[in-house]
């Protein structure tokens, strides 16, 4: 093969790599709508709320975990992110946002999430945590999660971390304690508001 084709050839293949590895989506929604919309609309269900889990110990890390169950060798929450969740899931119901089922990546500190957030969760693979892949088939099963319309009258929530979020749903990352309001559409999804952790209590104003 000619030099100038092997270059175009490596060119052609280092674009395509590029491009797979890279969001072709944004996670922040296109037209949000306003705060007693939101509300209304939680209230009626059909939606999914995907929650990254509350403030962590960046100290500390995963590495040598053996198990999910072995909380001594993970990231863990912090007291001011459990303050937060009990916080969030505090104005949640007070809300009166109907919740249906709660699934958790099997990591402590997002099981601990959710139980301070709702009083419970089911642990689920499908949702756990992992490297950003953008592009790959990593989260497919995530994504059909999200995609998957959910019954009107309650909300499904799903309590992971910022990685597989970002891979599915494009940048930029949900903070720690922030949710994504996400629109099943059947094959796909939208993104309809973001709600930092503190952003719960802020609709009980406009209630």
């Amino acid at each position: 093969m000619k030099p100038a084709r092997v270059l175009l050839l490596a060119f052609l293949l280092t674009a395509q790599a590029w491009a797979q590895s890279s969001p072709s989506r944004s996670s922040l929604p296109t037209a949000e709508p306003s705060s007693t919309q939101l509300l209304a609309e939680l209230r009626q269900g059909g939606y999914v709320l995907y929650f990254r889990h509350a403030a962590t110990d960046f100290s500390q890390n995963d590495e040598r975990m053996k198990s999910y169950e072995d909380c001594a060798s993970q990231r863990n929450l912090v007291d001011r992110g459990r303050a937060d969740a009990r916080a969030a899931g505090a104005a949640i119901r007070e809300l009166k946002i109907p919740i249906d089922r709660v699934l958790a990546s099997p990591f402590c500190r997002t099981v601990e999430t959710a139980q301070l957030l709702f009083g419970h969760a089911e642990k689920m693979a499908e949702v756990r945590g992992g490297p950003a892949e953008p592009g790959s088939d990593r989260y497919a099963e995530l994504k059909k999660i999200l995609a998957t319309p959910v019954r009107r009258g309650a909300n499904l929530v799903v309590v992971s971390h910022g990685n597989p979020f970002y891979s599915v749903a494009g940048p930029p990352y949900l903070a720690e304690g922030e949710a994504a309001v996400v629109k099943p559409l059947g094959a796909d999804f939208r993104i309809v508001a973001r709600v930092r952790v503190d952003g719960w209590e802020a609709l009980k104003r406009v209630d």
